[in-house]
């Protein structure tokens, strides 16, 4: 994990001091708020940390930095974590607005599953972008899946979806990745059009899990923007990418409390191998540093 956007820089001052006064309470919410838990979050953990702190009578810094990942692993594993993919094929649908890193995330997704001795097609269900499918094409090959594009441009990305499970069912490989359009000027059609690929995917094969892309530079508002596909879309998992750079560590458990839905997924970087799986344990030491 990228340390400037890790919370340990900013903490490693406060722990370092001979005992905890009133300014390491500030300096904990600064950090807190800049690795942008937000407001809500950042005043539960604190009041948690003051009330633990009085109860076992310390003065220790040390011991406020162990009470602060214990609290931060707690709330991370209220959420399962796991992805569901014991189906055969086992599907998932990617959804997310254009923009979020959802194509590099297939890609990534792909390399990921390989590294676990997975067979994995690509559904290039977004079919109205042929320069989409290409992107596509290429991330699936870095990432050692076959794809199945769309025949002709523009063709039914239902259609595409059906395919891809054909195939997957024809030659046995294991997990199908469908991409789908990222197009939020139409809410309707967008959402009409993934109940449709929804409803034609299930003829054939259940859905393991959908994904949802968010990229955590947009912060809140990228919550905002994807509000449409998680009321519609029935997103099973987070997918959560650009967590480096400017990006804050604090957003992957304000979107999972705000949302209620489980991060499954992190992307830490540009490379075909810089997408984790999210373990809270891990997460939350690496986050405190």
């Amino acid at each position: 994990m990228a340390e400037k956007w890790s919370l340990g820089r900013a903490l490693r001052g406060m722990f370092v001091k001979p005992t905890i006064d009133e300014s390491t309470w500030d300096d904990l919410e600064t950090a807190l708020i800049t690795a942008d838990f937000g407001p809500d979050i950042t005043e539960a953990i604190v009041d948690d940390l003051r009330e633990k702190v009085e109860r076992f009578r310390t003065t220790d810094p040390r011991d406020l930095k162990r009470m602060l990942v214990e609290s931060l692993e707690d709330r991370f594993a209220k959420f399962d974590t796991t992805l569901k993919l014991t189906e055969r094929p086992a599907v998932v649908l990617v959804v997310g607005v254009n923009g979020v890193g959802k194509t590099t995330t297939i890609g990534k997704f792909a390399n990921f599953l390989r590294r676990y001795g997975r067979s994995i097609v690509v559904g290039a269900a977004d079919t109205f972008r042929a320069a989409a499918v290409d992107q596509l094409a290429t991330w699936a090959e870095r990432g050692g899946a076959a794809i199945v594009r769309p025949e002709r441009e523009g063709q039914d990305p239902a259609s595409v979806a059906y395919q891809t499970i054909e195939y997957a069912q024809r030659t046995g490989t294991e997990i199908v990745l469908v991409d789908t359009a990222g197009r939020l000027h139409t809410k309707g059609g967008l959402m009409d059009e993934l109940t449709k690929v929804r409803r034609v995917i299930e003829k054939r094969a259940p859905i393991s899990e959908v994904l949802l892309v968010l990229d955590a530079t947009t912060g809140q508002n990228g919550v905002q923007q994807a509000e449409v596909f998680l009321e519609h879309a029935g997103v099973t998992g987070l997918v959560i990418t650009k967590l480096d750079g400017s990006a804050k560590g604090g957003f992957v458990l304000a979107v999972q409390e705000r949302t209620g839905i489980p991060v499954k997924l992190l992307g830490q970087g540009e490379g075909i191998g810089d997408l984790t799986g999210f373990t809270p344990a891990a997460f939350a030491a690496q986050l405190v540093g």
